[in-house]
């Protein structure tokens, strides 16, 4: 039989999944003030139906998830960018 019985040998090497670390945009950038008008950037922050992507997905920190989430809905109101979308991107 074996000689060494606990060794596990792979065919192909196991795949380890290495993460990027999540980073705040806006600290690293050095941006203070979030601009409601522009649309362009918001919808990096919203998915296809137009809902806010959360912060465990963009990796923004507290602080500027507010600060997008109030821009985005004054974004809204004066009709720069749509309430519910089927096909956004």
């Amino acid at each position: 039989m074996a000689e060494n019985s606990s060794e596990i040998r792979y065919l192909n090497p196991p795949s380890v999944e290495i993460k990027k670390k999540k980073y705040c945009r806006f600290k690293k950038a050095g941006i203070k003030y979030i601009d409601y008008k522009d649309a362009a950037f918001l919808l990096k922050f919203v998915n296809e139906q137009g809902k806010l992507l959360p912060r465990r997905l963009t990796g923004t920190s507290v602080k500027y998830q507010r600060k997008v989430g109030s821009a985005v809905k004054r974004a809204r109101h004066i009709a720069l960018m749509p309430y519910v979308a089927d096909q956004l991107k």
